[in-house]
């Protein structure tokens, strides 16, 4: 089975939690949650606006899990943030904070391997790869990440894409031969073809700036929710 990991920021809408309840209805696997931050410098135009959007509505941290008491679904849900905000806090602190809200995991882009062992302590840290990464760390980072391993299509900013970029099945392939993670492909996943192209490569995907665009152009859960019953059919070959 191939995994979908559709993503969704937090506090972007007043019902937000509706959406991630659409999707795991929907079929996803797992919903990443962006938990916003000010300077999101590994994020395109359309993340970055979501994001700037959910700070002028006020959202926090603290609201943010108080949010997470009106979700109940039986997927995994893997937060996603900056460094700064983990540092701020403390790595045991914040960890713990997201973990009682009910998340499973954690995505933190700008956190060096070097950096990331006292976070992985306190909770499932997923380490991302490029196509620029060498042979010997994408080892490490096959051995040290949770749950799946996030490959970065793209050594670029998240963002839709025309096409599913030519380096994702090569990084792809050297991953999946130097872990027994999931190898989910991310960062410029657009459309159910590219999904269902990517899913021929890794073992999943992760949709982000897609369901983003949508849903600041007005697409409620219900819609939200059926592109990502698109994304998911077409990566079962529906």
């Amino acid at each position: 089975m191939k995994l979908l990991m559709p993503y969704i920021t937090a506090g972007i809408t007043p019902d937000w939690t509706s959406y991630v309840q659409a999707f795991a209805s929907a079929g996803a696997d797992m919903v990443e949650i962006g938990l916003p931050f000010s300077d999101p410098t590994l994020d395109g135009p359309t993340i970055q606006e979501a994001t700037s959007v959910a700070l002028a509505r006020g959202v926090t941290l603290d609201s943010i899990c108080r949010d997470m008491s009106e979700l109940s679904v039986e997927i995994p849900l893997i937060a996603s943030t900056y460094a700064n905000l983990v540092i701020r806090q403390g790595a045991g602190t914040f960890c713990r904070h997201i973990r009682h809200a009910g998340f499973d995991g954690l995505i933190v882009p700008d956190l060096p391997l070097e950096e990331c062992a006292e976070v992985a302590e306190h909770i499932d840290l997923v380490l991302l790869a490029s196509p620029a990464t060498s042979d010997a760390r994408l080892a490490e980072i096959g051995r040290r990440s949770k749950r799946f391993v996030y490959a970065v299509t793209v050594m670029g900013t998240t963002g839709e894409r025309a096409e599913l970029a030519a380096s994702a099945g090569a990084l792809a392939e050297r991953l999946k031969v130097r872990t027994e993670l999931p190898v989910l492909l991310g960062f410029g996943i657009s459309t159910p073809a590219q999904a269902a192209e990517a899913a021929g490569l890794a073992d999943g995907v992760v949709v982000g700036a897609a369901v983003m665009r949508r849903v600041l152009d007005g697409a409620g859960p219900a819609e939200a929710g059926a592109y990502v019953r698109e994304l998911k059919a077409a990566m079962s070959g529906g």
